[in-house]
């Protein structure tokens, strides 16, 4: 007689290889966690300024590596790092502001227009600093209102503010540079606390500032969520258009904070303060590792940017190379870490599929 089998009793006792078998990948180890993570961006930004110290100190051992000459790159450094700490902000989120530039030159200009200057006389060259934050924020908010509610291209609504506060500007000062008359405002900002420019204190509290909000609060996890998916933000609960118009109005704000640095050190506004800061602003803090799509960013990575092209001008400056080198530099500079951003972009993409 045949011997009678029971449906699956084969199965039951030998199991099919071609099923059972899985691949399972191995987890990764603490070191490959840390360094695919911010922190290994962070210690790979620390690396590339460290060198380009090295090349300083090799290239120009006499100046370049004097105390003065240090905090002389930090104070290069203070005004297009403001400015980039509220443009960190926006390409989290998955914008872009091209107007910050433009922004600051109108509030250096509306800052030392003859009416504020005779407020500030009767008051406080306090009123000056007010009215530059204000012009900022009032420009920030325009763009945002613009993008968030008339469904403009964050790209065409800014052009368009670059182009128009630059000819407001233009049009307040009659082309004119306009000087500061309050000598309080002049002695203050060229004063030193503890032997540090007082601007690289503004730029230490406003990078800080930034950091907190960006790490440690609601609103800085809401413009990462947004440039994540913004539609899932939205679904989520998040009022995505609010957020971008306050996301733009802190970059206004932080490009008004940059013109009253300027006044400080130039003691005069004029319609061409800023122009191409939106262009460094941008290159930090690309090269800080926020990616342009939004969804992922540092403001230590967009600060280890500012000090690697300002230390990387200096070097320059130092070794007596044109501003042209400066500028091929910084190209090649910019072209690399979008090229690395996309390649990490991709590695991240398999790991989590």
């Amino acid at each position: 007689m045949s011997e009678q089998i029971t449906p699956g009793s084969e199965a039951a006792a030998e199991p099919n290889p071609t099923t059972s078998a899985t691949t399972v990948e191995p987890p990764a180890s603490p070191v490959r966690r840390l360094l695919s993570g911010s922190a290994g961006r962070n210690l790979g930004l620390v690396l590339a300024l460290v060198l380009i110290v090295v090349v300083g100190a090799i290239t120009a051992p006499d100046t370049f590596t004097t105390t003065s000459n240090a905090l002389t790159i930090l104070r290069q450094a203070s005004i297009i790092g403001v400015i980039s700490v509220g443009m960190t902000f926006v390409i989290i989120a998955g914008g872009i502001d091209l107007s910050v530039g433009s922004v600051m030159g109108l509030a250096s200009i509306v800052a030392t227009l003859a009416v504020t200057q005779d407020l500030a006389e009767n008051f406080h060259w306090i009123v000056m600093v007010i009215f530059a934050l204000a012009t900022g924020l009032a420009a920030g908010l325009i763009n945002g209102i613009v993008i968030a509610y008339g469904n403009v291209v964050a790209f065409m609504a800014t052009l368009a503010m670059l182009v128009a506060a630059r000819g407001l500007a233009e049009i307040l000062a009659e082309r004119r540079t306009l000087t500061i008359g309050s000598r309080d405002f002049i002695n203050f900002f060229n004063e030193d606390f503890l032997g540090v420019d007082i601007l690289i204190w503004i730029f230490a509290l406003v990078a800080v500032g930034g950091w907190v909000l960006l790490n440690r609060t609601t609103f800085g996890r809401r413009t990462v969520a947004i440039g994540g998916n913004s539609e899932a933000s939205r679904l989520a609960g998040i009022n995505v258009k609010r957020h971008t118009v306050w996301l733009y109005a802190l970059a206004g704000l932080t490009a008004g904070i940059a013109a009253v640095m300027i006044l400080g050190r130039t003691t005069a506004g004029t319609s061409t303060h800023g122009q191409l800061y939106e262009l460094d602003a941008i290159a930090a803090v690309v090269v800080g590792g926020t990616l342009l799509v939004g969804g992922r960013g540092t403001i230590t990575g967009t600060v280890l940017g500012v000090l690697i092209f300002a230390t990387l001008t200096n070097v320059f400056v130092q070794n007596n190379l044109s501003s042209s080198v400066q500028a091929v530099a910084k190209g090649v500079i910019i072209i690399v870490a979008v090229l690395l951003q996309q390649r990490f972009a991709k590695q991240g993409g398999r790991s989590s599929s």
